[in-house]
């Protein structure tokens, strides 16, 4: 798994709405990337909904949040829908961004884990997993990162 200071892996794929994303052209810019285990369920729906409930500051500092699992388009379009969330969910259908890192568990799982990555493309702060400082605390989870970054 990366860990504190590390340079993210590159990367390109696709949001749920068929907007290519790719970490080369994120550099130069603050974002989030957390990777969460499953749509629809209680603690994904919880952490989801706490960065939308404060998506507004992460606007403001220009700061792009970006959702992963490995949920099909269809699943990812339903979840964003049904929880009206304002940010992206990218596909990582064959895990391959998961493992990238360091988020992918045996069995097709996606681990909590969020990454607040810097302007230089190097990992500033992480929550959950084994390297990370504390918990992702799902229903808090966007406060955790406002905190972190001062916003």
């Amino acid at each position: 798994m990366l860990k504190i200071g590390e340079k993210i892996p590159d990367f390109q794929t696709v949001s749920d709405s068929g907007e290519e994303v790719n970490s080369l052209e994120l550099k130069g810019k603050k974002f989030v990337i957390y990777f969460y285990p499953k749509d629809n369920t209680p603690g994904c729906i919880k952490e989801a909904c706490s960065i939308r409930d404060n998506y507004q500051i992460f606007l403001k500092n220009k700061i792009p949040v970006y959702g992963v699992s490995g949920g099909s388009v269809n699943s990812h379009q339903n979840f964003r829908g049904k929880f009206d969330l304002p940010f992206p969910l990218l596909m990582d259908e064959k895990f391959d961004l998961a493992k990238k890192f360091g988020a992918y568990k045996p069995g097709n799982r996606v681990e909590r884990i969020t990454f607040l990555v810097n302007e230089e493309g190097r990992v500033e702060q992480i929550y959950g997993g084994a390297e990370g400082v504390e918990k992702v605390n799902t229903s808090e989870h966007a406060n955790q990162i406002i905190n972190f970054w001062e916003l």
